[in-house]
């Protein structure tokens, strides 16, 4: 899922591309309005996180005119402007939501991840389409969750690849690499140690027991393998 990040302030750019990325999504990163104009109109985001002052174009403006073009595009406004009127006109604007700054890492990620829910949401497909069912864990892509019984478990769009990926090779052993290369894509350097990382926090949360789990099990020397 490709994600267009219009931010004029390149320290705080930085750090939400790093978030984004983080979470499994692709960044479109521009640094004014005019930029963020271009690659809108030739990336075709599936969303937009949209910083309000910004050099050539206000994201007001960058708005209208993404709204102009795609009504049905999610745009989350990002900005340091915070009082209750500027909320009330960014969301009169067109805006799914509105981030004040300074902001923290994980109400970025839970924003964030409400507006990909609607992005599929929006799709014509079945809530229930791509569902998959891992030991006692089910798996809802669509909603980036998870369901044990009556618990819920709140997953990234990563953590939903990275499964998916077990999943659909039920009974192999994964390399480590592949897992890296399907999961995280082409523009990131291989390394075991993010790739083994991760997977520690997942099982954190999915296991019922991380330290004997039964659904990411370690094949050592090669990388992970889910039995089904």
């Amino acid at each position: 899922m490709k994600v267009l990040l219009a931010e004029d302030d390149q320290l705080i750019r930085d750090g939400l591309a790093e978030i984004l990325q983080r979470e499994g999504y692709k960044v479109l990163q521009a640094e004014n309005g005019e930029s963020a104009m271009t690659l809108f109109r030739s990336e075709s985001p599936d969303f937009v996180c949209l910083d309000i002052m910004m050099p050539k174009l206000s994201g007001y403006d960058v708005c209208k005119k993404m709204r102009s073009d795609n009504p049905r595009i999610p745009i989350i406004f990002i900005s340091a402007k915070s009082e209750e009127i500027d909320k009330v006109v960014g969301l009169e604007m067109g805006a799914d939501d509105y981030i004040v700054k300074p902001f923290g890492v994980k109400e970025v990620v839970a924003r964030i991840r409400a507006v990909t829910r609607r992005c599929y949401a929006t799709t014509t497909e079945s809530a229930s389409d791509g569902v998959f069912q891992m030991a006692d864990l089910e798996i809802f892509p669509r909603e980036l969750r998870a369901r044990r019984g009556e618990t819920t478990i709140e997953l990234s769009l990563r953590d939903i690849k990275i499964l998916r990926l077990l999943h659909e090779h039920r009974g192999q052993a994964l390399e480590r690499h592949t897992i890296f290369d399907r999961c995280w894509g082409e523009m990131y350097l291989t390394s075991s140690r993010t790739l083994d990382q991760h997977i520690s926090q997942l099982r954190k949360r999915i296991e019922v027991s991380p330290n004997t789990p039964r659904i990411i099990l370690t094949v050592h020397g090669v990388g992970y393998r889910f039995d089904g």
